[in-house]
């Protein structure tokens, strides 16, 4: 059963009252499926029309949905085979960011991402989805693959941020996220990034210096999480509502911005409610991309991506 959003109750108990009816017309005691029907429509109308005027600080809370598909998720559904690589080569393997080598029909490419997990004890494996410098390092490593080997690249986006902790400044975690959004900018191969969650920070940023960006329907893309900015502001959190509508980091201000290229559409009632439909567009959407730019060369690639950064930001 889909976990209700806490603006989604009166769909929720439209959902509630549906379940009671249609157990009692099971038992047969009544006929109740014209009225049944009646509130299934209502409430598909209300679940339509909640979500086509979702307020910024609403996407953000759909984006963080526990059950909004993940990188394993994707990999599953997208691709017809895939090996995974891990570590480093310096330090150890980050569960919170995972990649190798995968297949689309004939097309092969390498595809890099970050796993939050859909448990506790996972969540608690991948780090929520918070990269530490190893994930970085090993995110450049293969991309130093896919450049070498001419493999396009395909990186799926979904982190608060990068992880904060003493000891992941300690292994120079800045240095790490630098170094990987400098080998994105500077790979001579297609790269396609998608924002399919949350993208937080410098932690999606080391992975979304691509050349095209995509970003789902409902997906949230910042430098600073909207609790982080109404703390820094207003001293609390309450406002984070405020300081979302302010960020502009809905897909739809940031493709009006240029800081990403397409939108692409999830299914009624966000991509939890229909992960198999989600999935298909988005892998409809990452072909299409990859093959236009698999027309380009290695100069075009480059120039490319170095127009695109550098007109963010002008008038």
């Amino acid at each position: 059963m889909t976990s209700f959003l806490d603006f989604e109750k009166p769909i929720a108990a439209l959902e509630s009252r549906i379940i009671e009816l249609t157990e009692t017309a099971d038992e047969g005691s009544l006929d109740i499926e014209a009225e049944i029907a009646k509130l299934q429509a209502k409430s598909a109308k209300m679940l339509a029309d909640t979500y086509a005027n979702l307020t910024p600080w609403q996407k953000t809370q759909v984006a963080r949905h526990p059950e909004r598909p993940h990188f394993k998720d994707y990999v599953a559904g997208l691709f017809d085979e895939f090996i995974p690589l891990g570590g480093d080569r310096n330090f150890g393997n980050d569960q919170a960011i995972i990649g190798g080598f995968a297949r689309i029909g004939d097309m092969r490419l390498v595809v890099i991402g970050h796993e939050k997990g859909d448990d506790t004890q996972s969540r608690l494996r991948h780090n929520f989805g918070m990269g530490k410098p190893e994930g970085y390092r090993k995110a450049i490593r293969l991309m130093d693959l896919a450049d070498r080997f001419s493999l396009p690249v395909v990186t799926l986006v979904d982190t608060s941020g990068a992880f904060p902790g003493v000891s992941a400044e300690e292994r120079g975690q800045a240095e790490a996220i630098a170094r990987s959004t400098e080998k994105c900018l500077s790979l001579g191969v297609p790269m396609v990034a998608v924002i399919v969650g949350e993208g937080g920070s410098g932690g999606a940023v080391a992975l979304a210096a691509a050349e095209r960006v995509l970003m789902l329907e409902h997906a949230v893309y910042s430098v600073i999480s909207p609790e982080g900015c109404a703390s820094i502001l207003w001293r609390t959190g309450d406002k984070a509502d405020v300081a979302a509508d302010a960020m502009k980091i809905t897909a739809q201000n940031l493709k009006e911005l240029g800081v990403i290229d397409r939108i692409v559409e999830e299914p009624v009632g966000g991509a939890h409610r229909d992960r198999g439909l989600c999935i298909a567009e988005l892998g409809k959407a990452i072909v299409e991309e990859v093959e236009a730019l698999n027309k380009l060369d290695r100069t075009e690639l480059r120039n490319m991506r170095r127009e695109k950064f550098l007109k963010i930001g002008t008038l």
